[in-house]
């Protein structure tokens, strides 16, 4: 029967079919895109080393692509999603057939739209599972829990994009946290819109999560009982106990529970953000979700969970920097070269101080001092394929253009102009590469970056406040066991390096993972060159690509 099992698994086809369905929240109706008119998605299951095949079906109203978070794509960019940059979009009415290859990915990923801001409501988690005969390195659970925490609009996203980018200044914060979908009774009219966990005493549960927010770090924990960290965006960790998470945009983790408090009580679960700089304005609700035992009743006393303080910044890092990996000796000890890249937030001039940012500016975003400018009408993957000329350029620095005091409280104003460009960064097959991305306190202040990387995962060797030292901080990194991931979390006025060995030839993104600043700017492209041998080279494209207008 196993084996029956495991052989009718291991071949996935699944149709997306992308279209607006009504939903009530927040006392009010409104239409969202949805995949196959499920909020949130559908979640895929796959086995260590699938191929699946995706069929998207776009019967919207607007653009779409489709990303697979966490998914290194080995050779096969073609099918990695991010709009105008390996592709171009599926338009209304059209189809196109995502190939998505699985490879080292352990646990758990996910999948998300990748065009505007159609991750909203476009998202759904992917559950991996090892090939037998391998078996996990923690307890199995009794049962599994998808759990995504995101936000809610009660105007149309694309409303929301259309405004921040018409008046060139903050997109409005969004109405409501939600936990699968649902805001929970603090909200208004949301009574009955709470998510329910329903657990029996002496049981174990997987909780597989994502934060689907667009522009948040939560805060999550759940009343009275502690979780298990056992894996992070995808790869296992050392088991890590925790009375609470932090979680960014774009990042999983699987959690154990163990339902061993009295079952006669029911438990809050909760979510708020964490939000380092309180002059940028934010969501500072809370949304919350019930764990119920079994024996419980409605009547039972209820008990809420303690997060940490929205401003503190020592929590939310104790807990990212506590994460390791389950294994050690991974790390590229050597590198080829380091590339260190600031991560800020910019301004641009209006005609006549007409935008509706800072003292009449735009507000825009950069990385090395260059506001990423995305093609409109052909992706860089095709150009670099194809060798079409004029779409980009290749003269993103490996160093900041202008060396300054990045964390100063107060800076000169002319250094908060970007250069607004398409550049990429070209790497050779196989280089051991280290990224240090530095925080810097232009306009504002500074605040967190969620950085994710397409196409890879990393190890996160090192994390920081202040300055990057080049000289002392490299003598403090974990080359034994740091955390392999593929988002990562820039402290304000911070910063983190990454290694990776560039063995994936391709296409690869790189962007904050706060929509808002991806929306702005903040955003880089690798260009993988291709090895020597057949499997060091780029897939063929397929035949059905959308085409470019």
């Amino acid at each position: 029967m196993s084996l029956f099992l495991y052989n009718s698994c291991t071949a996935h086809r699944y149709t997306f079919t992308v279209k607006e369905v009504p939903y009530k929240k927040l006392c009010s109706t409104k239409k969202i895109l949805t995949v196959n008119g499920k909020f949130p998605g559908e979640t895929l299951k796959v086995y260590k080393g699938d191929t699946i095949y995706v069929n998207v079906r776009n019967r919207a109203s607007e653009n779409i692509t489709m990303h697979w978070h966490g998914v290194e794509q080995p050779r096969n960019p073609w099918s990695d999603g991010p709009e105008y940059i390996t592709q171009c979009p599926i338009r209304p009415g059209s189809d196109f057939l995502y190939e998505v290859i699985f490879s080292i990915e352990d646990t758990t990923v996910w999948w998300h739209a990748h065009s505007s801001w159609t991750r909203a409501t476009v998202h759904g988690l992917i559950f991996v599972y090892p090939r037998l005969p391998k078996s996990l390195p923690f307890p199995k659970s009794d049962h599994e829990v998808p759990l995504i925490l995101g936000e809610w609009w009660k105007r149309n996203v694309t409303e929301v994009v259309e405004l921040f980018r018409r008046t060139r200044g903050d997109p409005n914060v969004s109405d409501a946290l939600t936990i699968n979908g649902h805001p929970g009774f603090l909200y208004p009219c949301s009574k009955s819109d709470t998510y329910e966990l329903t657990v029996k005493k002496g049981k174990s549960y997987r909780i597989r999560m994502v934060n689907a927010a667009m522009n948040l770090i939560l805060f999550f924990a759940i009343a009275k009982h502690s979780l298990t960290v056992v894996s992070a965006d995808g790869h296992y960790t050392k088991p890590l106990n925790a009375t609470y998470i932090t979680i960014s945009p774009g990042q999983t983790l699987d959690l154990l529970l163990h339902a061993n408090q009295n079952p006669k009580r029911t438990y809050y679960m909760a979510a708020r953000a964490y939000h380092s700089n309180p002059v940028i304005n934010f969501n500072n609700s809370t949304t919350i979700g019930i764990l119920r035992y079994t024996s419980s009743t409605s009547a039972s006393s209820k008990r809420y969970p303690n997060l940490p303080y929205y401003n503190d910044t020592s929590a939310a890092f104790a807990f990212f920097t506590n994460i390791t990996s389950l294994y050690s000796g991974q790390a590229p000890v050597k590198i080829s070269r380091r590339i260190i890249s600031t991560v800020s937030i910019n301004l641009l001039t209006c005609p006549n101080d007409s935008c509706e940012g800072p003292n009449g500016s735009r507000l825009a975003a950069s990385m090395n001092n260059i506001s990423f400018v995305t093609p409109s009408h052909v992706d860089i993957l095709k150009a670099y394929y194809y060798h079409i000329k004029g779409v980009y350029g290749t003269r993103f620095p490996a160093f900041p253009p202008l060396v300054f005091n990045f964390t100063a409280e107060d800076q000169p104003l002319f250094l908060q102009t970007p250069r607004l460009a398409t550049e990429v960064k070209v790497i050779k097959y196989g280089e051991p590469l280290e990224i240090v991305l530095q925080g810097t306190s232009l306009v504002g202040g500074g605040i967190d970056h969620p950085m994710h990387l397409h196409g890879f995962s990393f190890y996160v060797v090192g994390v920081g406040f202040g300055n990057f030292n080049v000289t002392q901080d490299p003598l403090n990194y974990n080359l034994n066991d740091p955390p392999y991931r593929n988002t990562v979390t820039v402290p304000r006025n911070g910063w983190v390096a990454i290694r990776f060995v560039a063995d994936n030839p391709g296409v690869w993104f790189m962007h904050c993972h706060f929509d808002r600043h991806l929306s702005w700017g903040m955003n880089v492209v690798f260009i993988v060159k291709n090895g020597r041998g057949l499997n060091q080279q780029i897939l063929p494209p397929p035949p059905d690509l959308p085409p470019c207008y």
